[in-house]
């Protein structure tokens, strides 16, 4: 038999509709930290409005995820796709015309349905369109898009917001999303899983429940925990973890948890994205309102991290035929606790320089490992729900890490800011940047700095208890090859 005998021949071509549909989705989640000043120029927006434009697109897009994860592997995993993605662009052409902070909090919470719609799709189609044998080359190149978009969004963005306005970084979104439907209409054949009852009563827990635990846990830092909503929280996903329990559909089957590598795997993904989560919020604060960058050179700045974790991406894939996946998480994981730590201590752009460096080789070798472990204890025919716990299991680490974080660096920088500077200089170095005042900028920068110190030791701290526990609960050997997936998957013409 030939080696490509039942493959499908466009599913190169799927990977580049994929990508692009996954570029759309990193690009604008991170191109809004270089629009935070233009922000609170244009539209007046403070520090508390700019925290709900990031974090209503969270949790939206998290409460939302394992409903539409299951709704894919149901209805088809390319309808969903496209249904995301014609959200997305919409809600980005509404953001466009936002005069008031709550216009675009809004349309960042739009923007939220059709992510979630979007995202599972993306891996989901990935697992079940490549074999094996091919399935870790093909993670590497979705999971270098999704390094570069997070670097690329900053330095996109700089460029437009420098040159038109901060509505051209959510412009961008349209005709990129129009370009991949079209593009997945044209190259890319539906599939779904088998034929099985919708689950109404868990994804109505599902969704409250989680929705409800990621707003308590990005209003806790500042207002306190809000114990109603907490309760809600609780007795919605424990009533959502007896439910699935005895349900014959189940939306997540529980098994999957007796799994060593998804249980290790997913833990592992929770701690690394608390640990860097807020990063890239906090360097490309550092560069402008620091050291004084343009919004262009901020994005440029980040670079060297995206360079390192593409190459160190396919490192990933060359060692993956030797090693097995627990190594590269661990030694990845160590590798980032070391780049922290340098970040801890960085005394200008050249030592953040080699510090982004080593993050991105210690990211590129652990991340594309922790998720193919994940996925590959994921049955072919739930593929879908396999991706949006994935994607939930990130959001919840970067809401935590947005949150808790945030706060942490939003109470230390306020702590070593001088009593006499204005109040409003106190609550964020942004709003000292407005105030122009020369000493109170200088000692805004160096409240600044200790905070992102402290941050960064942070990150030391989750990266090494993720490697520890990657060390612990992962299998040594890799996993036997999933099944073929035209033997779960049934595939729609069209």
């Amino acid at each position: 038999m030939s080696e490509h005998a039942g493959r499908d021949p466009r599913r190169w071509w799927v990977l580049v509709v994929l990508c692009l549909s996954l570029m759309v989705l990193v690009i604008d989640t991170t191109v809004l930290n270089v629009a935070i000043p233009s922000l609170m120029t244009d539209l007046g927006a403070t520090p508390s409005d700019i925290q709900w434009i990031i974090n209503a697109y969270v949790l939206v897009y998290a409460g939302l995820l394992l409903t539409t994860g299951n709704l894919s592997d149901r209805y088809g995993r390319r309808r969903l796709l496209v249904l995301g993605l014609a959200v997305f662009g919409g809600a980005s052409l509404l953001a466009t015309l936002a005069t008031q902070p709550w216009h675009l909090i809004s349309a960042r919470a739009l923007m939220g349905v059709g992510g979630a719609m979007l995202m599972p799709s993306t891996l989901s189609i990935l697992i079940t369109t490549f074999e094996d044998d091919e399935r870790r080359k093909a993670m590497a190149a979705w999971s270098v898009v999704a390094t570069v978009g997070v670097i690329g969004g900053p330095t996109l963005g700089g460029f437009l917001i420098e040159r038109f306005s901060w509505n051209s970084v959510f412009l961008l979104n349209v005709p990129v999303a129009v370009i991949a439907i079209v593009a997945a209409y044209a190259l890319m054949p539906e599939r779904r899983g088998p034929e099985r009852s919708l689950d109404p009563l868990g994804v109505l827990l599902s969704t409250v429940g989680l929705t409800a635990l990621v707003y308590v846990v990005i209003e806790a830092p500042q207002q306190g925990v809000n114990l109603p909503v907490a309760v809600i929280a609780a007795v919605a996903l424990g009533g959502f973890a007896l439910w699935e329990r005895r349900t014959p559909h189940p939306m997540l089957p529980l098994e999957l948890f007796r799994s060593r590598d998804f249980t290790g795997a997913s833990f592992s993904i929770l701690l690394m994205s608390f640990g860097i989560g807020a990063v890239m919020l906090m360097l490309t604060q550092y560069l402008q309102f620091v050291l004084g960058y343009g919004a262009t050179q901020a994005g440029l700045g980040l670079l060297p991290y995206a360079l390192a974790a593409t190459v160190f991406n396919y490192v990933g894939v060359a060692l993956g035929q030797k090693v097995s996946n627990r190594t590269l998480v661990v030694v990845g994981l160590a590798v980032m606790a070391v780049s922290f730590a340098g970040l801890a201590m960085t005394g200008g752009y050249w030592s953040m320089f080699a510090s982004m460096l080593v993050m991105g080789a210690g990211g590129g070798l652990a991340g594309p490992a922790a998720y193919t472990t994940l996925m590959g204890a994921v049955p072919v025919e739930r593929a879908g729900a396999g991706s949006a716990l994935n994607d939930t299991v990130q959001q919840v680490g970067m809401a935590l890490s947005i949150a808790v974080l945030g706060s942490v660096l939003a109470g230390v920088y306020t702590a070593r800011m001088p009593h006499s500077a204005p109040a409003a200089a106190r609550e964020s170095i942004g709003q000292a940047v407005v105030l122009g005042d020369p000493a109170v900028l200088a000692a805004a920068r160096d409240a600044f700095g200790a905070a992102m110190s402290l941050g960064s030791w942070v990150g030391v701290a989750c990266s090494l208890a993720a490697a520890a526990l990657a060390m612990a609960v992962l299998r040594r050997t890799a996993p036997a090859p999933a099944p073929a997936p035209a033997r779960e998957d049934s595939e729609v013409t069209g």
